[in-house]
């Protein structure tokens, strides 16, 4: 690469890194405007000023500290419950014809489900407290790990099974060298819907059953008390948290892929 060039590639690179920013900015320019010339009611939308406000007094009291950290728990906790039921009932699917003729159609009518239909069930049978939180949310984050897992397994070619028969390959040897690596991207992509659709759900939990301390408890707050900056600061923490959760997903998956194939 010539010395004139790469400046110009330097240029590309930063570019290509802040575009996914634009619109975040071109947001911010429209509020900030709308609010400077009271073009919209400020009772409706209160001012980028006034958010700012409120996040350092949340933030000085400790309250929006605690509402994230209990957010966060419920979140992780219902994850790693839903993501380690829906691997084991994928792989045990994806490696057993029996398995898959047996509980296969249940799973499939099974995600025919709306996610929130399930919510009347889970409060009758965990309550509207953590228990139920938690359940929910791992609800949220089993069904796409489990249809992925058992796909990502079930779905790979014929020459890979062949060629472990050639080599005479046990269960287990093919289980661990070929089936698993071989799924790896399908299972990815199920635990990245997963962690999403349990962050989703995590909200929704928080908004629909009893309110405790959490970021749905707080917005359920702002909007019986009509207080829109806490109610704009909520949405903003929110979205904060599913682009880190969205943007570390992809950058691990991104990562261990990457090292697979060396």
């Amino acid at each position: 690469m010539s010395a004139e060039t790469l400046p110009l590639r330097r240029s590309s690179n930063i570019t290509h890194y802040w575009r996914p920013f634009a619109a975040f900015g071109i947001i911010l320019l429209f509020w900030l405007t709308a609010s400077r010339f009271g073009w919209v009611d400020p009772r409706f939308l209160p001012s980028p000023g006034s958010v700012a406000n409120r996040a350092a007094t949340e933030l000085t009291t400790g309250t929006l500290k605690l509402d994230v950290a209990e957010s966060l728990r419920r979140n992780l906790t219902g994850f790693a419950i839903g993501a380690s039921a829906g691997l084991f009932l994928g792989l045990v699917l994806g490696f057993s014809r029996t398995a898959e003729r047996i509980v296969g159609p249940t799973l499939l009518a099974f995600r025919q489900i709306a996610l929130f239909a399930w919510v009347p069930l889970i409060s009758v049978w965990f309550g509207g407290a953590d228990a139920g939180k938690i359940a929910f949310i791992a609800v949220a984050a089993f069904q796409p790990v489990v249809i992925n897992t058992w796909r990502g397994v079930r779905d790979l070619p014929a020459a890979y099974r062949e060629l472990s028969a050639v080599l005479l390959f046990s269960r287990l040897d093919f289980a661990r060298l070929v089936a698993l690596p071989g799924a790896l991207p399908a299972i990815f992509t199920g635990l990245h819907s997963g962690l999403i659709y349990a962050w989703l759900a995590t909200l929704g939990s928080e908004l629909f059953l009893n309110v405790t301390p959490g970021i749905g408890g707080r917005l359920n707050e702002a909007s019986q008390l009509f207080e829109m900056d806490l109610l704009f600061l909520g949405i903003i923490v929110l979205a904060g948290i599913g682009l880190f959760y969205n943007s570390s997903a992809l950058w691990l998956e991104t990562w261990i892929l990457r090292r697979r194939t060396r």
